[in-house]
């Protein structure tokens, strides 16, 4: 009768794990107690082994009576009597690890109790320093609706667990969006974090450095990409997201150089828009990276109120004449024919281009691209997202045959769909063209490309899974590129190109021309040079392979391709991304022989320990989650610039794991693989997942902490 003595009598069975027979004595010792409910806190107040983290003998005591009241329903409580064990039970909670709550609750059927009551326990603990057990506890008993967000909050975000955040909000649309709306005020500019800090003097573990207007930038667009709010909700951030547009932008075109001036212009002009804040940084950056009758040009173009411009400007402004000139000197023909002879060109005449934006415009181009024994080089074109929420619609889709190139206006066609009612044309279209074995489709990098079409229309979602027929180019040229920058004596020259047009170079004698790649090709109507740049990376694909074709011991294939890869199961390009060797005809029309050897699903298996990675600032966790795996990670710092990663990857040959705008440039200051791109909006464990599928790192159970922590 004594639930003390019973607790006494358990704790040797503990300590010897006999669990069986200590099961057995819990449910015994509760059907000889008077009242069950009363003596399992009598216990829990009469020890303290259950305060830690993991499997306790309290654990164990409460869930074992948690399963023997199913059983027993009548020893439940109601009443003044039940109130009264509510009110132990709730100091218990206090103190208790997570893995308790939810018993606890159960038997003692806290969602039963007095809301109010229950909020004032809740205030109490929060009023006592325990924001996180506050958090916790009403998670649990969802309070959550009628609470203050920000006063909860706040100091959970100051403590950096915005995880526990994230779960506080998760089941309530509208308590997200004040959270959002909370977040984005600490954006505005002028705004210092050690204002809130002040007010919480003593919180213990707080890091309030974690929460510059970068970072929370960062965690303002996470949370709207988790949580499917409107980015509108969130000016401060968008404008803070719009400004390192604006920076990038400016790095490009002035010190990269890598950006036309057409597209530049294009991406200034679309970031900026009417947004007055904007434009006063754009004027400084103008400043800063031209002169100030370009300042004067653009405060003109914007139209940009004269109180708002350095006095410089306004004075240089008073001299421009009132009138819209080009930024740069018109080219001359010279310029042009310099060009041609320093880039890829296309072999086909101008008018073999075929710019296709109505159904019945396409049907000649369906003909064609499905007959069997055809070979295409597809690729896809997408307005750049520089950072922003979501995966940019595919605008530009480009079919190259042998003799033409079909450049399929898919926002214009997929709108003239769904007004005829024809949803399904394009998804109907793109699955033939995937699943056909007999044609031969050619990519660079197809997984991206299958990925951006998936999130453009939803019903081509699984076009990868049952893909047949696709080589990947990007898998010969992985092979080819290290063995040819070994032997290069050029380097120099050659470290300017990156990817594709890497490989033509190699291949064909000349890179491609990339600097449209960046273009707006949202924008209407294309210029030529989009329109010969797009049509270029579609067909040079064809070229390469045909020169595999005709010499594939060159590119590290097996000159005896008579194992072809027809009728097997479909390729998965997401999965895989391997060139799938076949036997199928060139664009000339001779048979291409694939390799002897089975290709494997992936690269061959490495360990964790052979493994080493470097990873960007915004990926701490991820890089934290990978050492406790044994991957030898090195982790940057919040204030080092992106760069220093690139850096630390050459020196000592490792992956740079990145996300967001530094992967632009991050991934052309390293080779072709060395880069990855992680999704910002998952969690440290599915973002880990993902990079050791990406790489078929294997984990043992030895790798496990086998590395200092």
């Amino acid at each position: 009768q004594d639930p003390l003595l019973l607790l006494k009598a358990l704790q040797p069975l503990w300590t010897m794990k006999k669990m069986k027979k200590l099961q057995e004595e819990i449910r015994r010792g509760f059907a000889g107690l008077e009242d069950p409910l009363a003596g399992l806190l009598d216990m829990l107040e009469g020890s303290s082994d259950w305060k830690g983290k993991g499997h306790s003998l309290g654990y164990c005591i409460t869930t074992e009576l948690q399963l023997w009241i199913k059983e027993h329903p009548a020893v439940q409580q109601s009443g003044i009597k039940l109130k009264k064990l509510q009110a132990r039970v709730l100091s218990i909670l206090a103190e208790c690890p997570t893995n308790l709550l939810d018993p606890l609750i159960s038997i003692y059927q806290l969602h039963t109790a007095d809301r109010n009551y229950l909020l004032e326990h809740v205030t109490h603990l929060y009023h006592k320093g325990n924001y996180k057990e506050a958090a916790i506890l009403s998670i649990r008993l969802k309070l959550q609706p009628d609470q203050d967000v920000e006063k909860m909050c706040t100091p959970l975000l100051l403590q950096d667990k915005t995880n526990l955040v994230e779960d506080y909000v998760r089941e309530y649309p509208e308590l997200q969006s004040k959270l959002l709306q909370i977040l984005d005020t600490w954006c505005e500019p002028g705004f210092n974090i050690r204002d809130i800090t002040r007010q919480y003097q003593g919180l213990s573990r707080c890091k309030p450095d974690k929460l510059n207007r970068k970072m929370l930038s960062k965690l303002v667009f996470r949370l709207l990409g988790l949580f499917h709010v409107d980015p509108a909700l969130c000016p401060n951030a968008i404008n803070q997201r719009h400004l390192r547009t604006l920076n990038y932008l400016f790095y490009k075109r002035f010190v990269e150089k890598t950006m036309t001036q057409e597209n530049w212009r294009d991406h200034i002009q679309s970031t900026v828009g009417e947004n007055r804040w904007l434009q006063g940084h754009l004027i400084q950056l103008l400043i800063k990276y031209c002169d100030l009758p370009t300042a004067a040009r653009w405060a003109q173009c914007c139209d940009v109120p004269k109180e708002m411009l350095p006095q410089e400007v306004a004075d240089e402004l008073q001299k421009l004449h009132i009138q819209e000139r080009e930024e740069e000197a018109v080219r001359t023909d010279g310029h042009e024919e310099s060009k041609k002879k320093d880039y890829y060109q296309l072999p086909i005449p101008r008018a073999n281009i075929h710019f296709l934006q109505t159904w019945e415009e396409t049907q000649q181009c369906w003909e064609k691209v499905l007959r069997p024994g055809q070979v295409v080089g597809i690729d896809m074109e997408w307005k750049p997202s520089f950072g922003m929420v979501g995966k940019p619609p595919v605008s530009l889709l480009q079919m190259a045959l042998k003799d033409e190139v079909f450049l399929l206006d898919l926002p214009k066609l997929l709108e003239q769909a769904e007004t005829e009612g024809e949803k399904e044309k394009l998804p109907h279209f793109i699955q033939l063209l995937y699943s056909d074995a007999a044609i031969t489709k050619l990519g660079y990098g197809m997984s991206g490309d299958l990925s951006s079409l998936a999130a453009t229309c939803s019903a081509l979602k699984d076009t990868d899974k049952r893909a047949r027929g696709v080589v990947d180019l990007l898998q010969v040229d992985k092979q080819k590129v290290d063995a040819l920058e070994q032997s290069c004596e050029d380097k120099s020259s050659r470290q300017q190109e990156k990817g594709l047009s890497l490989m033509v170079q190699h291949v064909l004698g000349k890179p491609l021309d990339k600097t449209e790649q960046l273009s707006n090709w949202e924008k209407r109507p294309l210029r030529e040079e989009q329109i010969l740049y797009a049509a270029s990376d579609a067909y040079c694909l064809l070229e390469i392979y045909e020169k595999i074709c005709k010499d594939p011991a060159s590119f590290g294939l097996s000159s005896d391709l008579t194992e072809s890869l027809l009728g097997k199961p479909s390729i998965n390009p997401m999965a895989t991304k391997q060139l799938h060797k076949q036997e199928v005809p060139s664009p000339s029309g001779q048979q291409c022989k694939g390799s002897s050897k089975e290709t494997s699903c992936s690269s061959a298996p490495i360990s964790p320990k052979d493994f080493k990675v470097v990873c960007d600032n915004m990926l701490q966790g991820l890089g934290r989650y990978l050492r406790c795996l044994g991957v030898d990670v090195q982790i940057l710092e919040n204030e080092d610039d992106h760069r220093k990663a690139a850096e630390i990857a050459r020196q000592e040959g490792r992956v740079i794991l990145t996300s967001g705008l530094p992967y632009q440039t991050l991934q052309s200051q390293v080779a072709e693989g060395r880069c990855f791109s992680v999704n910002c909006s998952e969690k440290a464990k599915e973002q880990a997942l993902q990079v050791l599928k990406h790489f078929n790192v294997q984990v043992s159970l030895a790798d496990i902490f086998s590395r200092c922590q």
